[in-house]
């Protein structure tokens, strides 16, 4: 069994599964929810509104991430397990591999798709690159 469980959520339905998957099957290892700020999502924002959005897009992100936080806190007190919290800037694959990579994590529990994989049919590009690049395990949540 794992001593350290990285999850990457980003408060998308099968990111909630992720979660709670690794509640229930690591409950006695040390289990980080992670949220990556991807500022490429923040350009485009951005792009479609102008200044306004240029000024406070880093506070809005930084907003969004508390809440998405605030609801894997929320999942964890409900499986009474406590839960760290870790929000990185960045693309989120890379993300998540270094963090993991630099903490000596030793598990990584994520959904199949995020919230902008779910075009995608067999496996989501961050899932793909997180399985391809990370050197522990990666257990894929569908």
């Amino acid at each position: 069994m794992p001593d350290t469980v990285l999850v990457a959520f980003d408060g998308s339905p099968l990111a909630e599964r992720a979660l709670t998957y690794a509640l229930e099957n690591f409950s006695d290892a040390t289990i980080t929810a992670m949220y990556v700020i991807d500022p490429v999502d923040s350009v485009l924002d951005v792009e479609a509104g102008g200044l306004p959005v240029a000024e406070g897009w880093y506070d809005d992100a930084r907003e969004r991430a508390t809440g998405i936080q605030t609801t894997a806190a929320d999942l964890a007190a409900e499986h009474d397990v406590d839960l760290e919290t870790v929000t990185e800037v960045g693309r989120p694959a890379r993300a998540i591999v270094d963090y993991a990579t630099d903490r000596g994590i030793d598990q990584i529990v994520m959904g199949s798709h995020g919230r902008s994989g779910i075009d995608r049919t067999l496996l989501g590009s961050v899932a793909e690159t997180v399985t391809r690049r990370a050197r522990i395990p990666v257990t894929i949540v569908g």
